[in-house]
């Protein structure tokens, strides 16, 4: 195990330079810069502005240099937030993120996996073709389309949920469902296929066969095994969807990550892309990894690290 952890670790540290150095050439391969903007700023300005923050220097220097500060942890000021740092947008998003995120996580978990597991024990039936007819639904209609739809019909007809913001409980709503729904479904889709499948093993019949409750194979057999293909996609899924969505931020304008992102996109905020990039990977890593560690206790015979 401290092999196999020692050789992640360093496949972890590889993999974010390997990022952090992609995401820094292309965002000074794109045409313009930090302080383009659609009425030219004074040359004097702009060369006072580039001196300010180092963006006069080599690109090597600048990238030594922000190398530097991801080592001490300091990811730069924001261009496009003046006297803001980028450090400061991420602590100051990730709390609203985290909110919606683990509220959607606690949904997509407490509902996704109970209805997958009902789908699957009630195989062809009409509650298991209404569940797959909602899965197949949640999966194939986007998340902005679902976001809209709500703002649309409960908050501007209805006026039953605010359109925007965290203010009060009710706010989480709208972008928990919205956020929430295609994971839901799918993970409720891939609970019922890999439910099936253990029902369908040697094993259960012949525990089956020896007398064994059926609540005991059903729990101790049947769900822990078919868990591990699920929990291989809801790892990845806990680090994207506690860092935000993207869309869902912008259209509720909540005021975390993902809506910050969108905005860096738009004024060219190198820092902020970059940071936010290395922020979402790190998270994004972690998260395998805890994955990868879970199966072992999920299921002892599987070993990490080629352990005997």
């Amino acid at each position: 195990m401290k092999f196999y952890l020692l050789r992640r670790l360093v496949s972890i540290l590889i993999t974010i330079i390997l990022i952090t150095s992609l995401t820094f050439a292309m965002m000074h391969t794109i045409p313009g810069g930090p302080f383009t903007r659609e009425r030219p700023v004074p040359d004097e300005i702009l060369r006072s502005l580039n001196k300010k923050y180092n963006l006069d220097d080599p690109l090597i220097v600048q990238y030594l240099n922000y190398m530097k500060g991801l080592i001490t942890f300091d990811l730069g000021p924001s261009y496009s937030k003046i006297g803001t740092s980028v450090n400061d947008l991420i602590n100051s998003g990730f709390p609203s993120s985290a909110k919606i995120g683990l509220l959607s996580i606690l949904v997509i978990i407490i509902v996704g996996i109970p209805l997958g597991v009902i789908s699957a024990l009630k195989q062809n039936t009409k509650l298991d073709y209404f569940v797959m007819f909602m899965a197949t639904l949640g999966i194939t209609v986007p998340s902005f389309v679902i976001a809209t739809l709500i703002i649309y019909f409960l908050s501007g007809k209805l006026g039953w949920l605010p359109s925007f913001g965290l203010k009060t409980p009710l706010s989480y709503i709208g972008p928990v469902i919205a956020l929430s729904g295609y994971s839901l479904s799918f993970v409720t889709r891939l609970t019922r296929s890999s439910m099936l499948e253990v029902l369908r093993q040697d094993y259960i019949r012949t525990a089956r066969a020896n007398g064994i409750k059926e609540l005991s194979v059903l729990g101790r057999h049947a769900v822990k095994n078919a868990l591990i293909p699920v929990i291989t996609y809801i790892g990845p899924m806990i680090a994207a969807i506690l860092t935000g969505s993207f869309v869902i931020e912008s259209i509720f304008a909540i005021p975390g990550i993902g809506r910050y992102f969108v905005e860096s996109v738009t004024n060219r905020d190198y820092t902020t892309i970059m940071g936010v990039t290395v922020f979402y990977a790190v998270f994004y890593i972690v998260m395998v990894l805890l994955v990868d560690l879970a199966y072992g206790f999920i299921d002892p015979r599987i070993k990490l690290g080629g352990d005997k």
